[in-house]
C-alpha cells in the first residue's frame, strides 16, 4: 500500500532511491480512477520503486511547492530530488513502460 506523504515526511519517505507521489484529492473523479492502475503497478514494481500518496487539499504549500497546478499528478523523486512530473489520466500500460524506463535509467547511474 502506498504511503501517505505529508509535509512532515516527504523528505525522508522521499530520500532513498526512486519514489512516485501521487498529487491527489478525494472530490477529483481522475485521481479515483488513476487510484487502482497505481495500485496495480505498485504490486508489480513496488520492489523496485516506492509509491506514495500526497492529499492536495491537506497539503497545498507541498503541492505549490511541486507546482502541481492540476491533478492528479504524480511527481518522481530521485534520492530526495523531484526530476519529473507528468500530469493527467494516464492507462496502465503507459504508466508501466514510464516507470519501467525510469527503473532502467536509475540502474545506468
Amino acid at each position: 500500500m502506498a504511503t501517505t506523504i505529508t509535509g512532515e515526511n516527504i523528505a525522508t519517505e522521499t530520500a532513498e532511491g526512486l519514489t512516485l507521489v501521487d498529487f491527489w484529492a478525494d472530490w477529483c473523479a481522475p485521481c479515483k480512477m488513476m487510484n487502482p492502475i497505481l495500485e496495480q503497478l505498485e504490486g508489480e514494481y513496488g520492489d523496485q520503486i516506492k509509491f506514495g500518496k500526497l492529499d492536495v487539499d491537506g497539503n497545498t504549500a507541498i503541492a505549490e511547492e511541486y507546482r502541481v497546478m492540476s491533478i492528479p499528478s504524480l511527481v518522481l523523486f530521485r534520492n530526495g530530488k523531484a526530476i519529473e512530473k507528468v500530469s493527467g489520466l494516464y492507462p496502465k500500460d503507459k504508466l508501466a513502460e514510464y516507470i519501467e524506463a525510469k527503473i532502467g535509467e536509475a540502474t545506468d547511474m
